[in-house]
């Protein structure tokens, strides 16, 4: 199973609309780790050339990956954040509305074969250091192999893109021990991305996501969203009443996911005032 904390708004627009959003990274907390692996990239390739004394194609690839960086919200990619860990008390904290939301249970087999091309699910991976990472060294090559830099631009365009795509599954490795998967989209790579965006208005801003329509994915595998989901998990310092939440489910016409719920049993104390 990968879970899924949220509050409890959230939760009705996955169970009740079948409608799984996918927010935009920069507008997520993990916009720096995405910023921190791109320099980490960039800077990685730009030192190696510094070591060979390569001035001129060093100042090339500098001017293009700054162009690059400058665009970065054209380049955006949108995410779904996942755990293997159920009922976890640090899942709750940072992704569970402080324990007081819910968790969602969705069986990864059925989420690997709903998903492809545009859609990634990706294990989230913890580095610091890109020196090692292997598009450093693809770029490193493709810029040493080229006579003229404006000839590998294609192609440096390709990696780059390749790049923003891996930025968006990358965390700080203090991090590690969330050990997250992430559900992402990259419209930029492709002009067949068939989700339409849509927009979420607060008092305080406006957020662009895509919205995944769940229930038509798992109708072409011949399948229900109660197929989906293992289980709903209640958060340990929710209020929740169970027999509210199993009406609500026999209404969106999920009777089979009645049995499914469980309280959780994780020893987190409600917030004091």
């Amino acid at each position: 199973m990968m879970y899924h904390y949220t509050d409890f708004s959230a939760f009705d627009g996955i169970i009740r609309c079948g409608e799984l959003r996918l927010n935009n990274i920069l507008n997520m907390n993990d916009a720096s780790e995405m910023r921190l692996f791109m320099n980490g990239i960039c800077n990685a390739v730009l030192d190696k050339l510094k070591a060979d004394n390569e001035i001129d194609k060093l100042h090339e690839a500098k001017d293009f990956f700054n162009g690059q960086m400058e665009q970065e919200f054209n380049y955006s990619a949108y995410a779904a954040c996942f755990s293997i860990y159920r009922d976890d008390a640090a899942q709750w904290e940072r992704y569970g509305h402080l324990g007081q939301g819910v968790c969602i249970a969705f069986r990864e087999d059925l989420m690997q074969r709903m998903f492809g091309g545009v859609i990634s699910f990706q294990e989230v991976y913890y580095q610091e250091d890109m020196r090692g990472h292997r598009l450093v060294n693809e770029f490193y090559r493709l810029i040493k192999m080229t006579e003229n830099f404006s000839d590998c631009m294609p192609k440096m365009q390709e990696l780059m893109n390749e790049a923003w795509v891996n930025s968006a599954a990358f965390k700080h490795p203090s991090f590690a021990n969330e050990k997250e998967f992430r559900l992402v989209a990259s419209p930029f790579i492709s002009n067949e991305f068939a989700v339409e965006p849509k927009y979420h208005v607060s008092q305080e801003r406006i957020k662009k996501y895509y919205p995944l329509d769940l229930n038509r994915m798992c109708g072409k595998l011949n399948m229900h969203l109660s197929d989906l989901v293992g289980e709903i998990i209640i958060g340990p310092t929710s209020s929740q009443s169970l027999p509210i939440l199993q009406d609500y489910l026999e209404d969106c016409g999920l009777n089979v996911l009645k049995d499914k719920i469980f309280m959780s049993d994780c020893p987190l104390r409600k917030p004091t005032s």
